[in-house]
C-alpha cells in the first residue's frame, strides 16, 4: 500500500533537522488523523508520536524514500496495534464546551464499525478528506472507499436512530 499524505521537498542542501522539520510540519497532522481514525483517539496519538521518533531517528533512511509518510504511517499503525492489541478504538467523551451539538453515542457507534468503515466515515466526514485520499491510503478504489463510507454511515443512522 502506497500512502502520499503530501508533497514534501527532501532537497539534500538542508540539514536533516530542518528537513526533518519541514516533514512534520507538513504531515503530522495527516499522520494523526489517520490512525487515530484506525486506532482511537489515545493510542492514535501515541502511535503519530513513534512513528515521527521513528523517523528522526533513521531520517537519513527515512528522508530519502520515495513516501516517508506513507512508510511513517505503517510503522505508527504497527506499533499502535501492537501495543493496543486488538481492543476498539477508544474516541473522547465530548468536552463540556461541545456537548451541546454531540451525539453521546457516536464514540460507541464508531467504534462498532469495521476498520475500513471507521475510517472512511472518520477522515471523509470527520477531516474532509476526499474519496481519493482515502482510497490512496487504504490502497483501494474510490467506488470501494465510498461503499465503507455509505455502509458505515447507514450503519452509524441506525444505531443512533437518524433518519438521513
Amino acid at each position: 500500500m502506497r500512502v502520499d499524505l503530501g508533497e514534501t521537498d527532501l532537497s539534500s542542501d538542508r540539514t536533516a533537522e530542518e528537513g526533518f522539520s519541514e516533514f512534520v510540519a507538513c504531515h503530522e497532522r495527516g499522520l494523526r488523523q489517520v490512525l487515530t481514525a484506525w486506532l482511537g483517539s489515545e493510542i492514535g496519538r501515541e502511535a503519530t508520536a513513534e512513528a515521527l521518533a521513528y523517523g528522526w531517528e533513521h531520517w537519513g533512511r527515512v528522508g530519502t524514500m520515495v513516501n516517508p509518510a506513507g512508510y511513517l504511517y505503517r510503522v505508527g499503525l504497527h506499533w499502535g496495534r501492537r501495543s493496543a492489541g486488538r481492543r476498539d478504538a477508544g474516541f473522547p467523551e465530548p468536552t463540556h464546551s461541545s456537548a451541546e451539538w454531540f451525539e453521546p453515542g457516536l464514540p460507541d457507534a464508531l467504534a462498532s464499525l469495521s476498520d475500513q468503515q471507521r475510517v472512511a466515515v472518520y477522515l471523509i466526514h470527520g477531516f474532509d478528506w476526499s474519496l481519493s485520499e482515502v482510497a490512496d491510503l487504504l490502497g483501494i478504489s474510490k467506488g470501494t472507499v465510498q461503499t465503507h463510507m455509505e455502509r458505515g454511515m447507514n450503519r452509524l443512522r441506525r444505531q443512533l436512530k437518524v433518519e438521513p
